[in-house]
């Protein structure tokens, strides 16, 4: 085997230097998550240290920093608790289309743009980083906290939207008719909703299957199991994050800590690998023609998120400093607004050169805006209240 030495000495490089950098984020109480997105930013295309060789590898982690996070995320609760707060959240996301979607829409159209531009930009402002705020609500350590069950349910919805919505999306922006395209989706949420009806009925015979008193054992077939099962609902254009959630969702009691405990070093190391990816596809020339405006749609669009978190925690009777916990929270984008983004660069670049510098603001202030509004607790501290 041929060991490359240029990918170990930049992968080992940069790893230290985020070690560093989020370790100096910590002192300050900060979630470190910012530090690794102008990392990526500044090492990535038309960045100061080209890092060819472990840009490579991180690309190919990416995905598996997803997994990860929302594998030990769904791995907190249960899938009956779960189907509860998203029946009782539907309402919530509701709001969460008109109130999000809508000014993404509104942008489009104030800039001329055409059904299919405007239709992106309509889901960029739409959908939340479902791996940002996985690993913020760790960092935050708000796991436990009242509101966080609603802001989950809020996620985890969004991705079943995302569902019928990448399908459809991705045929009309391929130039494709409206009948393949609904086709497409309806295939997609067809396949997601069978997915969570057999997570639910049936995901105790998943738990004894898995069940090994040797951790390695628990870790490749958990692991093993969950990549699979990510992988199938990507195929379904459906989304790997909530297929990987689903997974952690049949995991319960003593089976579940044990996940947890295996899986959270692997998931620390390629959530922040995850994190670099988003920095590494930015180029930062880019982010400034296009930046004030979306830094207009960034003030009007972080707004609209804390009203959606704050009607979802409220209708779990939650006070009001743990609604603005739980919409601020909500605020980063990231993931699926890349995908967009890939989906319409070619072939509509002001959308991409928008949506782009949209992105990129809003995954930096989100973890910051959650951080001052609610604030982190003291090691050892229990849930806020």
């Amino acid at each position: 085997m041929q060991i490359s030495g240029a990918l170990l000495f930049q992968l080992g490089a940069l790893l230290a230097a985020i070690a560093v950098l989020g370790s100096v984020a910590r002192r300050f109480a900060l979630s470190p998550i910012p530090v690794y997105l102008l990392a990526g930013l500044s090492l990535g295309k038309g960045g100061f240290w080209p890092v060819a060789a472990a840009g490579e590898f991180i690309m190919t982690g990416a995905p598996i920093g997803i997994v990860l996070l929302l594998l030990t995320l769904g791995l907190e609760f249960s899938a009956a608790e779960f189907a509860s707060s998203m029946r009782h959240h539907l309402p919530s996301a509701g709001v969460d289309v008109v109130l999000n979607a809508a000014p993404g829409a509104v942008a489009g159209w104030l800039l001329g743009l055409n059904g299919v531009a405007i239709l992106a930009l309509a889901g960029v402002t739409y959908i939340s980083s479902s791996g940002v705020i996985a690993r913020l609500l760790e960092d935050l350590r708000r796991l436990g906290n009242r509101e966080t069950p609603a802001v989950l349910s809020v996620l985890v919805l969004e991705d079943f939207a995302m569902a019928a919505y990448l399908p459809l999306f991705a045929v009309l922006a391929a130039g494709g008719s409206w009948l393949q395209a609904v086709a497409g989706m309806l295939v997609a949420v067809s396949a997601l909703v069978a997915a969570f009806a057999a997570s639910f009925h049936w995901g105790h015979h998943f738990g004894r299957l898995v069940a090994h008193s040797d951790s390695e054992q628990l870790l490749l077939r958990v692991l093993g199991i969950a990549l699979m099962v990510a992988a199938l609902a990507e195929s379904l254009h459906a989304s790997a994050a909530v297929g990987a959630f689903l997974v952690g969702l049949t995991l319960t009691g003593d089976t579940a800590d044990r996940a947890r405990t295996v899986l959270g070093p692997l998931r620390d190391l390629f959530a922040a690998i995850f994190f670099l990816a988003i920095g590494l596809q930015v180029d930062p020339q880019e982010l400034l023609p296009m930046l004030p405006v979306a830094l207009i749609l960034a003030v009007v669009t972080a707004a609209t998120k804390v009203a959606t978190g704050g009607l979802a925690a409220r209708r779990d009777g939650v006070a009001r400093r743990g609604q603005l916990r739980a919409g601020t929270a909500l605020i980063a984008r990231g993931e699926f607004s890349l995908i967009i983004i890939g989906l319409v660069g070619a072939s509509i670049p002001e959308v991409a050169a928008l949506a782009t510098s949209y992105v990129f603001v809003m995954a930096i202030a989100g973890p910051v805006l959650a951080r001052f509004t609610g604030g982190p607790l003291p090691e050892g501290a229990g849930p806020a209240t």
